[in-house]
């Protein structure tokens, strides 16, 4: 049976979104400390429809743009970058189950507000067996694996002939082992422990080539005509994953604000930090960097959801330039949150306080290996040089 369902606008989910921020900001603390998001908070994004964004219509999603999702993301994380982050991470995995044949994309979606967690690193191997694949290894940095219900997996085949190659897979949560080792300083809330393969057989029709899906190649026939599910997965990926770093620099300039009016300099002559020409010069650098990540932010989704509608084919500088936007949003963000911890004064460091917590987030983001703003400007850099990129992760 075809489940359809009237999708809400980018506003109505944003609204949704915006609704849910009293309950995230409730649960941050405890997600923080128990190293997981909290399942109340789980339950909420579900109920907001968060987990539908990518999810095909004929299964009763929404099928959102890239925009869309921006938007939603950053409006989480002014709540808690933690929850944002895992809501944004599920909507990758999410799409490329997308990629899948129809029958798999059948199997995985019969369950509701099904969570798909993932990676893009090929640290397992897998060797060919009878109907499928035999993948053994471990993946770190799993975001939401302690609430999801499948894993997009990526391992290196090694075929009886030929050379070895990097495929996709899907596999339910069930058959992998989890390792809570996710003790870290950013991004606590998250959940990203690591996961072990030992001996897991995958059939044949949850298996295929990462090239194939890097290219935009799918092997699905029902999402063919949808626009957001004919990108290349990078781009996708970039584009989907910058919400969470807009959230946390308006969460650092409300935290700011809210504390300002009561505020002073201490050892100073300021009684009050209002007033001191440091403090606007230091709020207006901050206001323009977030501008700045959000031009860059959206111009990044416009591109991913304009050349679905048109279904128009990519250059390697297009490529490049989607991570250089996504590491220009990490950069630009982190700096203005870096303005509004430094000007918050010795008790910001309280654990009570949110500033403290969402400047160890975007330095975690902006440590993720795929978003690092350095790799991304010199990526970026590379290809205007005329250079041959030096990863397929275009």
């Amino acid at each position: 049976m075809v489940l359809t369902t009237d999708a809400p606008t980018r506003e109505q989910l944003v609204r949704r979104a915006s609704e849910l921020l009293p309950v995230l900001r409730k649960n941050a603390v405890w997600s923080e400390e128990n190293r997981r998001i909290h399942d109340e908070s789980i339950e909420a994004l579900a109920d907001a429809g968060i987990f539908k964004m990518r999810v095909p219509a004929r299964y009763g999603g929404y099928e959102s743009d890239t925009r869309t999702l921006v938007d939603v993301a950053a409006e989480l994380g002014q709540a808690d970058g933690s929850t944002s982050w895992v809501a944004s991470v599920y909507t990758i995995p999410t799409w490329m189950t997308c990629q899948f044949p129809d029958a798999v994309q059948d199997e995985v979606f019969s369950t509701p507000d099904v969570r798909v967690c993932g990676t893009l690193s090929p640290t397992a191997m897998a060797a060919p067996a009878d109907g499928g694949v035999v993948v053994n290894g471990k993946w770190a940095f799993i975001s939401g694996a302690l609430h999801s219900h499948w894993q997009e997996i990526v391992a290196i085949l090694v075929p009886p002939a030929g050379e070895p190659y990097p495929i996709m897979a899907l596999v339910p949560l069930s058959d992998l082992q989890i390792v809570d080792d996710w003790h870290t300083s950013g991004l606590k809330g998250t959940g990203s422990v690591s996961t072990i393969a030992a001996d897991v057989f995958i059939p044949a029709e949850r298996v295929l080539p990462l090239p194939m899906v890097l290219q935009g190649q799918s092997a699905s026939t029902l999402n063919a005509g949808s626009p957001i599910y004919r990108a290349p997965l990078l781009p996708v990926a970039s584009a989907s994953s910058v919400g969470t770093v807009l959230g946390l620099a308006r969460a650092a300039r409300e935290a700011f604000f809210q504390r300002l009016p009561e505020r002073k300099i201490t050892y100073s002559g300021y009684a009050s930090q209002a007033e001191a020409p440091l403090t606007h010069l230091q709020v207006a650098e901050a206001a323009m960097k977030i501008d700045e990540a959000e031009f860059h932010a959206h111009r990044l989704a416009t591109l991913v959801d304009t050349k679905g509608v048109e279904n128009a084919p990519w250059t390697l500088e297009e490529r490049a330039r989607a991570r250089a936007d996504m590491g220009a949003v990490c950069r630009l963000g982190k700096e203005a949150v870096d303005i509004y911890a430094l000007a918050s004064g010795g008790s910001s460091v309280y654990s009570t306080q949110p500033i403290q917590r969402i400047a160890r987030d975007v330095q975690a983001v902006n440590l993720h290996a795929l978003m690092h703003p350095n790799t991304n400007a010199e990526l970026y850099g590379r290809i205007l040089c005329g250079q041959e990129p030096d990863t397929l992760y275009l």
